[in-house]
């Protein structure tokens, strides 16, 4: 019943959004005709007041770049913490009116459709660090219908393997795994040498979908989301379903931690990190937990990344909320532009610093990575190119996978289940958007 709760209260969110705001892109709405200005990344903004909205694990991100801009323009920047479950609280708020200056945001498709883009934020074609960009990456995400929402800060979450090498080592694991199975392999050896293979968070939920999302990416490069898009293809049908199936195996085998279904974000980087465990399947956001508790020497000498899918090394990309920010349209011109120009300072003057303090890669060639910047990392951004997109990315919609299967996780439903209620709620999402054989 909570789950069938949670997926109403998202479609009613998103019914809001779609049909209580006219549409820009068709002639009403707000949007003026001509493009937006850019101002001066520095020029004065004294008595401005902006509020970012960010997620419990994004409220850092911008601490250096929002000071150094308070002190070179005179505004006031104000960070928010929005509870988790962030998106749907940031939907159910900008659904009712109440609106940011910016916010960290999922830069996908199928989440610029979900808070409305069209209606409620600035488009940002045009913008001066676009050229700055690094052409491989730079429209990768952020589109929606041919239009820019969204201003990529870091580089997009890539989903994958972060494994302890002194762990796999002592284990004498000295390849790393290929494929799929091969890594379940690798994690049976583990089992076998006393030590646990993975670790999950299930208490905290968000991550258990890496699971299922990296066994589907040659399915997903063989234009699965396309299928599920059109209504061709369902959870319920024996590839998606097979990749529940299997996770659910692999935990009632007994490869992941005994506290699986209460264990936290920061126990996994912990666990990982002291060699408690062998491996994690998570994404970029995984490794600031693990910066916050040692720094890169540590890092380089223990932690290591490979992509993974079932028949290479292929990673599977997941742009998160803490890669991008979006700007909304507030109807205070001034403010607006305020947004623009933050946005433009912290990609240009601000981006260099930016960098240095969050210890990550560049997404500019004429900005060089930061000293420092851990090899793990490196080896995420690497894979980038080669990736092939998530669900997030390629569907129309993004139900709560997530959630059905934190719910398998702690045993009150099972693999079928997780694959009806997600595909339920993936039919009421798109029903919403008016997406067509829905």
């Amino acid at each position: 019943m909570r789950n069938r709760l949670r997926a109403m209260a998202a479609a009613a969110a998103l019914c809001a959004l779609l049909a209580g705001c006219s549409d820009p892109g068709a002639g009403g709405g707000t949007a003026a005709s001509a493009p937006a200005t850019w101002p001066e990344q520095t020029a004065r903004l004294d008595g401005v007041n902006l509020t970012i909205w960010a997620s419990q694990n994004s409220t850092t991100v911008g601490e250096k770049v929002v000071a150094d801009f308070e002190a070179a323009t005179g505004a006031s920047v104000d960070v928010e913490t929005i509870p988790d479950p962030y998106e749907q609280g940031v939907q159910t708020r900008v659904a009712t009116g109440d609106t940011p200056d910016l916010a960290f945001w999922q830069p996908t498709s199928s989440m610029l459709t979900a808070i409305g883009a069209r209606n409620v934020l600035q488009p940002l074609d045009g913008a001066p660090w676009l050229e700055r960009t690094d052409p491989a990456i730079r429209d990768i995400t952020g589109l929606l219908d041919g239009t820019r929402y969204a201003a990529l800060i870091t580089s997009p979450a890539v989903e994958g393997v972060y494994y302890n090498k002194e762990v796999l080592a002592a284990a004498g694991i000295t390849t790393l795994p290929r494929t799929f199975d091969e890594l379940v392999a690798a994690a049976r050896t583990l089992k076998a040498a006393g030590v646990t293979p993975f670790f999950e968070m299930g208490g905290d939920r968000w991550a258990t979908q890496w699971w299922v999302q990296v066994q589907l990416a040659d399915a997903a490069r063989d234009g699965l989301w396309e299928r599920v898009s059109s209504g061709q293809e369902k959870f319920t049908d024996p590839t998606i379903l097979g990749a529940v199936e299997r996770y659910k195996a692999l935990i009632d085998e007994g490869l992941f931690n005994a506290d699986i279904a209460t264990a936290a974000l920061e126990d996994q980087a912990a666990a990982l990190l002291a060699g408690q465990a062998g491996m994690v399947v998570q994404v970029n956001s995984f490794f600031s937990q693990l910066q916050a508790l040692t720094g890169t020497p540590e890092l380089d000498q223990k932690i290591g990344f490979f992509p993974i899918a079932p028949s290479g090394n292929i990673g599977t990309f997941i742009p998160d909320q803490s890669n991008a920010l979006v700007a909304f349209r507030t109807g205070d011109a001034a403010r607006e532009a305020a947004a623009r120009q933050l946005m433009s300072f912290w990609l240009g003057q601000g981006y260099p610093a930016f960098l240095a303090d969050r210890q990550t890669v560049s997404l500019q060639p004429g900005v060089p990575d930061p000293d420092g910047v851990p090899t793990a990392l490196r080896d995420v951004h690497a894979a980038l190119p080669t990736s092939v997109g998530s669900m997030q990315a390629l569907a129309v919609a993004n139900p709560d996978l997530y959630i059905y299967l934190a719910d398998m996780i702690q045993g009150t439903t099972t693999p079928q289940q997780v694959a009806s209620q997600t595909q339920a709620q993936f039919d009421q999402l798109a029903r919403a958007q008016g997406v067509p054989g829905f």
